[in-house]
């Protein structure tokens, strides 16, 4: 097996186990802790926190240190903390569990800035599309059958099964990850300033390369729009589409099925277009999406809602591929772990924004005010692609020499 694929192969098994653990988690707080919906609100918050918290420290974690140590440190944390999640289940403890996840997915957020950095160590800069399309895939696969996973074990097997299913998972890609030795890096190590000093360093690369600073900006536009629209949309289908809880999941899970189409065809797509054309149809093609949403009601009804959602996942998709692989591209060997985490902490701290935003939204102006709204701020991320550099990027730029 090459490095590059038991690194695939391990983030599959990373990928799985933490989206079993996520859907998993308010199955098990309600059907075996019988917790309630603030409650179960506050568990999810927990787990998803990890993103926001622990991302720039483990950056600099990842920058700092051997990347085959801190992967395996990564997932020996999330082993541990899933089979302690399975323990709190059968003991009925919320505290533990809450617990658990929260430190699962701290190994996660931490496996998944060494798989970033190591993709560059492992494969040829022309490479980086597609394998970054093949990592998206198996992610995007995990993502959409997670639930469902989850819910059969709950209905034929138990309510309990979802996390020893996630630690087994976990526990495999432990496995697989000790037989990866990537490459020694040939930079010799920078001076090693103060943590805070560190994250800040990454920061203003983020800042000051043109690139970096156009794909976070238009990333967090995206992020508040998306998490806006899932907070509304419920609503929205139940009393703008006339549709049932069903139907509005039934539409929610195409998006999810656009995501997986976008990874599988990524690869054959990136070979025949320039990279500013995925760049600027990922946020383009949401906005699209956004406007069929918001016409819905009036055009269509749900099937036009879900082929907005399946437009969301698709474009998207690409542009996250693509964009990954330019990042790496520009990025230092020895900034790779901040400026990704600078980029994924600027994300995760618009989603709550955009939440509230849409929810608000929707309790003082209406639901159709609410999905202007979000393809407003699809719009905005479009836009912000088409005035910046991303727009003329016609060929993948020059890797950075500090390998």
């Amino acid at each position: 097996m090459t490095p590059f694929a038991r690194l695939f192969a391990t983030a599959g098994l990373v990928q799985a186990a933490d989206q079993i653990a996520l859907a998993a988690l308010p199955v098990t707080a309600v059907l075996v802790l019988h917790a309630g919906p603030g409650l179960v609100g506050a568990l999810v918050a927990a787990q998803t926190a990890a993103w926001l918290v622990v991302s720039l420290p483990a950056g600099v974690l990842v920058d700092r240190s051997d990347k085959r140590v801190v992967l395996l440190a990564a997932l020996t944390l999330s082993v541990i903390a899933m089979a302690a999640a399975t323990l709190a289940a059968f003991a009925g403890s919320l505290a533990i569990l809450a617990l658990a996840a929260f430190l699962a997915a701290v190994g996660t957020v931490t496996f998944v800035l060494v798989q970033i950095g190591l993709v560059p160590q492992l494969v040829a800069p022309a490479e980086f599309p597609k394998a970054n399309a093949r990592i998206e895939l198996s992610r995007a696969l995990a993502a959409t059958a997670a639930p469902f996973v989850v819910g059969f074990l709950a209905e034929r097997l138990s309510p309990l099964a979802g996390y020893p299913l996630a630690a087994s998972l976990a526990l495999g890609s432990l496995a697989l990850a000790y037989g990866l030795r990537p490459p020694a890096s040939r930079i010799a190590a920078p001076e090693r300033p103060p943590v805070t000093q560190a994250i800040a360093e990454g920061a203003r690369f983020v800042l000051r390369e043109p690139i970096l600073g156009a794909i976070g900006l238009c990333a967090i536009f995206w992020n508040f729009a998306f998490v806006a629209l899932l907070a509304i949309f419920v609503p929205f289908a139940l009393q703008r589409l006339g549709t049932d809880v069903a139907g509005a999941g039934l539409a929610q899970g195409i998006n999810g099925l656009g995501m997986i189409a976008g990874a599988a065809a990524a690869p054959f797509i990136f070979a025949r277009v320039q990279p500013r054309t995925v760049l600027l149809f990922g946020p383009i093609s949401s906005t699209i999406g956004a406007l069929l949403m918001v016409l819905s009601p009036r055009i269509g009804g749900l099937p036009v809602a879900a082929l907005a959602f399946g437009l969301i996942g698709f474009g998207p998709m690409l542009w996250l591929v693509m964009q990954t692989s330019v990042r790496q591209t520009v990025t230092p060997a020895h900034l790779i772990g901040r400026v990704t985490a600078t980029i994924q902490v600027a994300i995760y701290g618009i989603r709550p924004i955009g939440a509230l935003a849409g929810g608000l939204t929707a309790q003082v102006f209406g639901l159709d005010a609410a999905m202007m709204l979000v393809a407003a701020a699809f719009a905005i991320s479009a836009l912000v692609s088409v005035a910046s550099p991303l727009a003329r990027l016609t060929h993948m730029p020059t890797p950075s020499t500090a390998r």
